[in-house]
């Protein structure tokens, strides 16, 4: 585990209820962060915690303005600052090319992909500004789909190639306050978004052919984002790519 944090430093987690951030929120807890786990259901955000004093499960949807709002306050409230965001919180949306794709499954694949993780991030940097110089860190996750689509995946693809913008933006605006700004993208972690792709049974590449793909632990994903997060505030990795080895991600197509 990194010792590179102050003992006791307050991280929010987004999408904590499942998958990758669920790995991540247990990570940090292990590791001495106090974690506020957000998600829109209580339940698996209990069962992340899994009881764990330093947890604390506030529901939220990333898409709704005041439940981001009231996420932060309630973070403030119980620990008075944020030093880390973890800036998780995603759907991989419709299956389909831009002509085939609805305009309603569009909305709501950016208002959760983009706009969330904007609301989420600008929250963030309104709480850490008032902690300057130390400012916090912001780690958006992105995707390997922020480098090289899917077949199908027009929605998806263009929120994490937005994420790109929206992080490179973060930390520029954020230097002269300390709060810095990377981007994680990961490929093929062992969750159940590789179900819905069908990584497992042959996931349709870009000739038309399907190919049964390999992935990797959720846990070794989440070791990489606490690497992120566990820098020290005179360094900061911008971006970083994490795969499975051998994923049809290098030469894909």
């Amino acid at each position: 585990m990194t010792r590179q944090h102050l003992p006791g430093r307050v991280a929010v987690v987004t999408g904590a209820g499942s998958g990758i951030g669920r790995a991540v929120a247990r990570l940090m807890l292990a590791d001495g962060y106090r974690v506020v786990l957000a998600g829109r259901r209580e339940a698996p955000l209990q069962e992340t915690g899994a009881g764990h004093a330093q947890a604390f499960a506030v529901p939220c949807d990333v898409s709704v303005p005041d439940d981001v709002e009231r996420l932060f306050a309630a973070a403030l409230e119980r620990w008075g600052r944020v030093d880390v965001l973890f800036n998780n919180a995603g759907v991989f949306g419709p299956a389909g090319s831009v002509d085939e794709i609805s305009l309603a499954d569009w909305d709501a694949t950016v208002a959760v992909n983009l706009t969330g993780s904007m609301l989420c991030a600008a929250a963030a940097v309104r709480a850490m500004k008032t902690q300057s110089p130390q400012g916090g860190r912001i780690i958006n996750n992105g995707s390997v789909a922020a480098h090289s689509p899917r077949p199908r995946t027009a929605a998806y693809t263009v929120t994490k190639h937005a994420m790109t913008g929206l992080t490179k933006s973060i930390e520029l605006d954020g230097r002269g306050f300390g709060i810095t700004c990377g981007q994680i993208d990961i490929g093929n972690t062992a969750t159940g978004l590789m179900d819905t792709i069908g990584a497992g049974s042959g996931a349709v590449q870009a000739d038309g052919s399907r190919l049964v793909e390999p992935t990797f632990p959720v846990d070794d994903a989440a070791r990489a984002v606490l690497l992120m997060a566990g820098m020290p505030p005179s360094a900061s990795v911008g971006s970083l790519v994490i795969t499975a080895a051998g994923m049809p991600f290098i030469g894909r197509g």
